[in-house]
């Protein structure tokens, strides 16, 4: 019993010394971030040599965190990666969602592609849900992977629910009403990663998602935090893996995974 809690503790300092490293090098990042980055080139066949990744950032944040999983994509073949930048001061995730499906338009247009990938950390999960669910980006989007994102609402930080999107977050919010509501004929995979030491998703198991329309695989990360999720290694390996898996042989919704990695 002793070993076990002693074990528990030295795990989450671990996982706390590397959340705070995280968190400082992300701070000297931030600033190359803030700028939309150059428009996706393709080759001259005009298509890349894989499925377009869209990349899309939590609160208070910008594509400056995916700079590590962006190069991940790139060495594995997905040379057409593009991320969007919405405002934290952005009062409704609908209109960082609507914004979203007009960039994956655009680079549909732009390289030929007729459907996307889409990597969404946090709040920027939810944006993309939404998308996906509500404003028809299922024909768009193939692959939907989330990393801690708030599913079922989230009650940390409570004197940040004065921010509009916070509270869009919060368990029953309008916006989770909508996306607990049927979603029949949804063709987007989904594919969910949650971490057992996440300590913005309250409690952790919110990052699960449970919906009886949807095809969804959850997968638990042990021993990392909230800001890991985009960062660590062995979680770009499970992105990688997501992405790279063949298309199932119906679009039918099937019955819920679920995996460990980590």
């Amino acid at each position: 019993m002793v070993l076990t809690r002693l074990t528990k503790v030295t795990t989450a300092l671990k996982a706390n010394a590397l959340e705070l490293a995280i968190l400082t090098g992300h701070m000297l990042l931030y600033p190359s971030g803030i700028v939309r980055e150059r428009p996706v080139t393709v080759s001259a066949s005009g298509q890349g040599s894989g499925r377009p990744v869209v990349l899309l950032h939590g609160l208070v944040d910008n594509r400056s965190v995916f700079v590590l999983l962006r190069r991940a994509l790139i060495r594995n073949g997905r040379d057409c990666v593009d991320s969007l930048n919405y405002s934290p001061l952005t009062g409704d995730l609908r209109t960082a969602a609507d914004l979203l499906g007009r960039r994956i338009e655009e680079l549909c247009s732009r390289t030929g592609h007729e459907r996307v990938d889409l990597v969404g950390h946090s709040l920027g999960g939810l944006i993309a849900r939404y998308y996906v669910q509500r404003l028809g980006g299922d024909a768009r989007v193939r692959t939907l992977v989330m990393l801690g994102t708030p599913h079922a609402g989230t009650t940390a930080v409570p004197w940040a629910g004065a921010h509009p999107l916070v509270r869009q977050m919060r368990p029953d919010s309008e916006v989770l009403r909508e996306l607990a509501g049927p979603a029949p004929g949804c063709r987007t995979r989904f594919v969910s990663f949650w971490s057992d030491l996440d300590q913005v998703m309250v409690p952790v198991e919110t990052a699960c998602l449970d919906h009886p329309d949807l095809l969804v695989h959850n997968v638990r990360v042990s021993g990392i935090g909230h800001l890991a999720l985009p960062v660590h290694p062995t979680v770009a390996a499970g992105i990688l893996e997501a992405l790279d898996e063949e298309e199932r042989e119906s679009d039918a919704p099937g019955e819920p995974g679920a995996t460990s990695v980590a």
